[in-house]
């Protein structure tokens, strides 16, 4: 029986996805699956090295594997109108934009989306490499003057008395009229049509399940929800496992080469990637 090992973070939102997989619900034929935990920066490096068969990037990192990996269909992260939050000690000035130029910004990992996306907001900052789940404290204790959160992050910032200067997701969509595609599954080209086939329909069917079993579903998720409660992990799954996430569906598509078209305009990304998708129909 193959195995194939699937790469996903410690979230919420990503275990609500792999819910069915990882609980054995699903009918997945001669593929066994098994799961890798580790947060979406070490899992943009180990793509770029193609050590994953299937793996979570970061569609900003994705830029960087291409020729290794194909993204598939099913299994985005879209920032309808919302997404990674510039947050800071100092109370929202009148213009962020102009304000954020010059500033230690605290970014996520250079190959995360939210960095992508923070360098066409503002590309005159500079950025400062903390993890995640470090940034907050990195805020308060003045290493940085402002921090870049992402996951559940940009749900509690407030509670430390954080101050919201702008969000990234919101931006985009006013300048673009697109959502932010913050993440993707991405699955290595040389297993052949067939396994990678199956692996998109598996991957949908899991997300289709867990959406169809939402309270099972968020019970797994909220032992990787980081102390936040039952009603923010609901909300914070809302956000990124949706429809977006079933397929990218025409607009969701556009979303992402359009992201990465003007990366690198920007000179953030060094070459002009053509993004192509795996469905869970093999097209």
């Amino acid at each position: 029986m193959p195995t194939i090992h699937v790469a996903h973070s410690p979230d919420s939102d990503d275990a609500f996805m792999f819910y069915a997989l990882a609980a054995d619900k699903l009918d997945t034929g001669d593929l066994r699956y098994v799961h890798e935990l580790s947060d979406i920066e070490t899992l943009n490096q180990r793509a770029r090295r193609a050590e994953l068969e299937v793996t979570a990037v970061s569609i900003h990192a994705y830029a960087y594997i291409w020729r290794d990996y194909a993204l598939l269909g099913s299994g985005s992260s879209m920032g309808d109108g919302y997404g990674p939050r510039l947050v800071s000690t100092r109370p929202r000035p009148a213009d962020p934009r102009a304000a954020l130029r010059g500033l230690r910004v605290a970014v996520p990992g250079l190959l995360t989306t939210a960095y992508l996306a923070l360098k066409l907001y503002q590309p005159d900052v500079v950025e400062v490499v903390v993890p995640f789940d470090q940034i907050e404290d990195a805020v308060h204790r003045g290493e940085v003057d402002v921090g870049l959160l992402i996951h559940e992050g940009q749900l509690t910032y407030g509670d430390t008395g954080l101050h919201l200067w702008d969000d990234l997701g919101a931006w985009w969509l006013h300048d673009t009229g697109l959502p932010l595609p913050l993440g993707g599954n991405a699955v290595r080209r040389d297993l052949g049509d067939a396994v990678i086939r199956q692996i998109a329909r598996d991957l949908r069917a899991s997300i289709v399940y867990a959406l169809e079993h939402r309270e099972p579903a968020l019970a797994h998720a909220r032992q990787f929800n980081r102390g936040i409660g039952d009603e923010r992990t609901d909300t914070f799954v809302g956000m990124y496992v949706n429809r977006w996430t079933v397929d990218y569906g025409a607009r969701g598509r556009q979303a992402v080469q359009n992201l990465l078209d003007r990366g690198h305009e920007a000179g953030v990304i060094p070459e002009r990637v053509s993004v192509d998708f795996v469905d869970s129909t093999g097209d």
